[in-house]
């Protein structure tokens, strides 16, 4: 019996199967039924643009290559992104977190604060945040401001690092922002050398501990949907260890912690929903709790 063929010529559904499993090994991401079409095409992208005839190709290609492997699972994870892509999760940061970290931090010597943007592609994300701490947090130049943001993908990364951006990805960006934060560059605009200083980028597998400190605030937008349960259940428990007392988890529209067993108490601010650590001693509170707008 013939096997059935993928959306490929010479790609078939043992090989798409070998490519999937390879990349759960090695990276903890998992293309699920869900996304079959949309592995399967990009897939077939790929394939036509390194010239390879049949399946087996890649697979022995990436199997050989890191640099070839990292190619195509670039191509798998790329989505399109923009700056402050969700205004509700910037408008809760700027009206609700910041200033309650001000007040918890202000006395402190040095006034630190850190913040992991996990899963950051092309950047779009960390320099968002840079720009919120900017603009919202009171005297922000007299605060050491990290923000640490990493990525699988190492094409994404360089991207990142040239600040350089143009086009849709700048849509929710007002006049005043760009003015402030931006120089024209490139037929673009890049970010001024102040935000980017904030910014450190680092290539980094998310299923893989590294220690990196305390955090004050951790954004994983969009990622824990790429991997399984036990996965994220890891991987939040993970972050949960990472955070301050009193720090917060941001976390995608369509992804909840609603499965797992953790000790964050969830916060309803308009359209979005924070991920608080509770502090030692503090009053325990509802699992959920709704405070309107931001």
């Amino acid at each position: 019996m013939r096997e059935r063929q993928g959306p490929a010529s010479g790609l078939t559904e043992h090989e798409l199967s070998e490519i999937r499993m390879l990349i759960e090994e090695r990276t903890g991401i998992c293309f699920d039924e869900s996304r079959a079409r949309f592995f399967s095409t990009r897939v077939h992208e790929h394939m036509q643009e390194k010239g390879h005839a049949r399946g087996s190709e890649l697979l022995r290609t990436i199997r050989k290559s890191n640099v070839e492997y990292e190619a195509l699972l670039e191509r798998l994870l790329t989505q399109e992104t923009s700056f402050f892509r969700y205004p509700a999760v910037y408008e809760a940061l700027e009206k609700r977190v910041l200033p309650e970290l001000h007040v918890k931090k202000f006395w402190n010597a040095p006034r630190t604060l850190r913040i992991w943007s996990a899963g950051c592609a092309t950047g779009e994300e960390p320099y968002s945040i840079a720009i919120a701490v900017a603009d919202a947090l009171m005297f922000a130049d007299a605060w050491n401001i990290e923000i640490l943001a990493t990525e699988v993908g190492r094409q994404a990364l360089k991207q990142a690092e040239t600040a350089i951006y143009s086009g849709r990805g700048l849509t929710n960006l007002s006049e005043k922002q760009l003015a402030a934060h931006f120089t024209p560059a490139n037929g673009g605009y890049q970010v001024r050398p102040r935000l980017r200083k904030m910014v450190r980028f680092a290539q980094m597998n998310l299923t893989q501990a590294v220690y990196m400190g305390r955090m004050d605030l951790i954004f994983c937008m969009n990622v824990l949907i790429y991997f399984t349960e036990e996965r994220r259940r890891a991987l939040v428990h993970r972050f949960y260890e990472t955070l301050e007392p009193g720090g917060y988890l941001f976390l995608g529209h369509s992804e909840s912690l609603a499965k797992i067993p953790v000790k964050f108490q969830a916060i309803v601010l308009s359209d979005c929903i924070l991920y608080r650590k509770p502090t030692p001693g503090e009053v325990p509170k509802p699992e959920l709790v709704a405070e309107g707008r931001a």
